[in-house]
């Protein structure tokens, strides 16, 4: 029986291991550790380039130790300037409070899915506000800041960065404040290890520092890339914009669609870094993809493994099912179920009708903008197909009887235009 892989060999062969602190694979190879990793709730939702931590947190649990998920409702009310040109703008408590709520149930739900049901938590949630909204400050500068001289933080990148615009001191206290998190947790929550995203190296050593300094334990860092795609683009933004992991801001069947349309120079990165799947599960979907690249294997698995993580398996399915009515033109539309239509239905144009035959110039119309001159003319070029058979000019009407469930009638305009009619 071969050996269990170490977390930082299985952080390697995914793409996922850029930076790490001495000494960290010895103290991982002692025995179960607690690790941690940060999230600000700077907005409702995290979004994909959150994936890659989580995913960190991920495969700390399945290596035998324990995750701890931060949730940064004190540091939020502060601002990291890692990656910032300019300060930040102050959100209320009260928004950073929902925010927070929103954000930990999210961390709670993928990690659930990911590493199966038990009874006892498979991730620990903290939120810093606990500690930090109450935190004295003259306590704060004794205790902490005189662990740290100015040059020390300004040769951080975090700071150096923004020295010719300008840092307020609030800012640049971050480095502070997120030390004394990885300080805190050390001490109440045996935490040893901080994940994070690579631009987060310099506050993570200041924390390393820290621990070493106010408490001689010992304190590790290990940094996760950040993602960019195979042309030097930023990984998870679209037309419409961030791909967030809110079902209510960026829906199951749009999730799906983001994965789907990787690129094939990256869907091999993405496979590795965003699913559970083994290597040679993914080493063979990358060879069949090399094979036949229009079939995008690679890519529906990517989607469906991804979208099943952040939703569910149900959702993941019936993404998947809505995917192949618009792109499999040789679908029949009345092999579809009725909650993929539904799904649809908010993604594509609808035109709602009363309970009766349907004039699909109407139709046309409505969904398109088509006046009812051109869209005669798209009849009579065989322009128009409902539910898979072609509409002729001289017969407009479809007769209500033949709604897939009764209500469901999917239009198809050219190669590329879709709609659907729902009656009642």
């Amino acid at each position: 029986m071969s050996q269990p892989i170490s977390l930082l060999e299985e952080l390697a062969w995914r793409g996922l291991l850029y930076q790490q602190t001495e000494g960290l694979a010895a103290h991982l190879a002692t025995g179960p550790v607690r690790g941690y990793c940060g999230f600000d709730p700077t907005a409702a939702s995290l979004h994909v380039g959150n994936l890659v931590p989580v995913m960190g947190l991920v495969h700390l649990a399945r290596a035998g130790h324990t995750p701890v998920a931060l949730v940064g409702g004190g540091t939020a009310m502060i601002g990291d300037p890692s990656g910032k040109a300019n300060e930040r703008t102050l959100m209320t408590v009260e928004k950073i409070d929902a925010n927070a709520a929103a954000i930990h149930a999210q961390l709670e739900g993928i990690c659930q899915r990911a590493l199966g049901t038990s009874s006892a938590p498979v991730v620990l949630i903290r939120n810093n506000a606990a500690w930090l909204r109450s935190l004295d400050l003259v306590s704060f500068l004794r205790d902490t800041g005189k662990h740290f001289s100015i040059n020390y933080m300004l040769a951080k990148d975090s700071v150096a960065s923004r020295l010719e615009n300008g840092i307020s001191f609030t800012e640049f206290a971050y480095m502070l404040m997120q030390a004394y998190d990885f300080l805190h947790l050390s001490q109440h929550d045996g935490v040893s290890l901080q994940i994070g995203g690579s631009d987060q190296w310099g506050n993570m050593t200041a924390g390393t520092e820290l621990i070493r300094r106010a408490s001689s334990a010992e304190a590790f860092a290990v940094t996760l890339p950040l993602v960019t795609t195979s042309s030097g683009q930023k990984f998870g933004k679209t037309e419409a914009g961030a791909v967030w992991l809110d079902a209510s801001l960026t829906s199951p069947y749009q999730f799906y669609q983001f994965w789907i349309n990787a690129e094939d120079a990256d869907v091999g990165k993405y496979l590795r870094m965003f699913t559970l799947l083994d290597q040679s599960t993914i080493e063979a979907l990358e060879a069949s993809h090399a094979e036949a690249p229009h079939e995008r294997r690679a890519q529906r698995t990517l989607a469906r493994e991804v979208t099943t993580l952040l939703h569910s398996a149900e959702l993941a399915d019936a993404a998947e099912r809505a995917s192949r009515i618009i792109f499999d033109k040789k679908l029949d539309p009345r092999t579809i179920a009725a909650e993929v239509f539904e799904m649809l239905s908010r993604e594509i144009p609808l035109v709602a009708l009363p309970d009766a035959d349907v004039d699909v110039l109407t139709v046309l119309e409505q969904a398109f903008a088509q006046s009812r001159g051109a869209g005669k003319k798209l009849l009579q070029q065989g322009a128009v197909m409902v539910n898979g058979e072609k509409i002729a000019a001289d017969a407009p009407m479809v007769a209500a009887s033949t709604a897939v469930h009764g209500r469901w009638f999917l239009v198809r305009k050219g190669a590329r235009d879709i709609a659907l009619v729902k009656l009642g």
